[in-house]
C-alpha cells in the first residue's frame, strides 16, 4: 500500500520546533511547515497538484484515504498547518490566523513549483482549510504558479454559525494527557461525534497522527495549545466583519467549486450553503445525511463525490 513522504518548506515568521516538555526551544527567523506528499502516478514531476488542507485542530494525515485514491492521478500535497502535526510552532500565538496560513501556502506552492512545474492546481479544504482556500482562490493577484482550477469546500463558507464557534472553543487548547492511543481516541470521539459514523478501526486510524509523546511516557494532542489564543479572542462583532470580507473573497473565486455539507452541520447553515450556489462561483452543493461538521472524507460515498469532481474531464 502506498504511503506518503514527509517533507518541509521554510515559511516567513519566527517559529520553533514543537515542544514535548512545554518549553519552546530558541526560535528561528523562519518556521518549517511539514507536508505529506502522495504520488503513485509514476512521475515524480507530475504537473497536476491537489492540495488538501485540514481543519482547525486537525493535521494533514486526515486525508490519507482520499489521497491514496487521488495519488493515482496527481501529486497530492497534505500540509500540517503551522502549529499542528510535524510543523513548527509559532513564537507569537497571534499569528495563528488565516493571513499567516495563507502566506505559508503561497510559500509551499512556490516550493512545489520550483521542484516541478505545476500546470493544474486543485484545492480541497475542510473547515479552516476551506477558508484558507477561499483566500487563495479569491485573490487573483496572488503570486501563484497556476490559478486554482477546482475548489472543494468541505462544510465551510463565508458565514459561520457563532454557536458552532462557541462549541469548538469549549475544547480547543484544553490541557490533555492520555495513557494510550485508545484513551486519546475515545476522548476525541466525545467531541467529534458530528463527524458521522465511523468504524472503530477508521477512528483509531484517524486518531493515530493526532497525538505526540510526552517525556513521562504519556501522550498528548499534536497541536500547540496556543492555537486557541486568537480563536478565543474572537468576538461576535469581529466575526461579522470577517464574514463580509469572506463573502468578497468568495465572489471573486473563478474556480469550479464543489461545496460539501454535513446535513446536520452546526457550522455551515443550509441558508449559507444555498446562497453559495447562487453567487460567486455558484458552487455545486452535495449534502451527506447523518453527518454534521465536518465530513471526514473517509466514507466511500464522500470520496467518490470528491474524486469525480476533481478528475472529471
Amino acid at each position: 500500500m502506498i504511503e506518503p513522504t514527509l517533507n518541509y518548506v521554510l515559511c516567513p515568521g519566527p517559529g520553533a520546533p514543537a515542544a514535548s516538555s512545554g518549553n519552546l526551544p530558541a526560535s528561528a527567523p523562519h518556521h518549517r511547515m511539514a507536508y505529506w506528499e502522495w504520488n503513485a502516478t509514476g512521475n515524480p514531476a507530475h504537473p497536476h497538484v491537489v492540495v488538501c488542507v485540514h481543519g482547525l485542530s486537525r493535521q494533514g494525515r486526515d486525508f490519507d484515504t482520499l489521497a491514496r485514491t487521488l495519488s493515482q492521478h496527481a501529486r497530492v500535497i497534505c500540509p500540517d498547518v503551522v502549529g499542528r502535526g510535524q510543523s513548527d510552532w509559532l513564537v507569537d500565538p497571534t499569528g495563528y490566523q488565516i493571513p499567516q496560513y495563507g502566506a505559508d501556502m503561497l510559500a509551499l506552492l512556490a516550493h512545489l513549483h520550483q521542484q516541478a512545474p505545476i500546470t493544474t492546481l486543485d484545492w480541497v479544504g475542510t473547515s479552516m482549510g476551506g477558508l484558507i482556500g477561499m483566500g487563495i482562490a479569491g485573490q487573483p493577484g496572488l503570486p501563484m504558479p497556476a490559478p486554482v482550477r477546482r475548489l472543494v469546500l468541505n462544510d465551510v463558507g463565508p458565514s459561520i454559525q457563532w454557536e458552532a464557534l462557541q462549541r469548538i472553543g469549549l475544547y480547543l487548547g484544553q490541557p490533555a494527557r492520555f495513557d494510550s492511543l485508545q484513551q486519546a481516541a475515545d476522548a476525541m470521539w466525545a467531541v467529534s461525534t458530528s463527524f458521522g459514523p465511523h468504524t472503530l478501526a477508521q477512528w483509531l486510524e484517524l486518531s493515530r497522527p493526532m497525538v505526540r509523546p510526552l517525556p513521562d511516557g504519556g501522550i498528548t494532542l499534536h497541536y500547540d495549545p496556543a492555537i486557541a489564543v486568537p480563536f478565543k479572542a474572537l468576538t461576535r462583532e469581529a466575526a461579522a466583519a470577517g464574514e463580509a470580507a469572506l463573502w468578497q473573497l468568495y465572489d471573486h473565486i473563478s474556480a469550479q467549486t464543489l461545496l460539501l455539507r454535513g446535513a446536520q452541520s452546526d457550522l455551515l447553515s443550509r441558508d449559507t450553503a444555498q446562497a453559495m450556489t447562487l453567487r460567486g462561483p455558484r458552487a455545486r452543493l452535495v449534502e451527506f445525511e447523518g453527518v454534521g461538521h465536518a465530513p471526514t472524507l473517509v466514507a466511500a460515498d464522500q470520496i467518490q463525490v470528491v474524486t469525480d469532481f476533481l478528475l472529471a474531464g
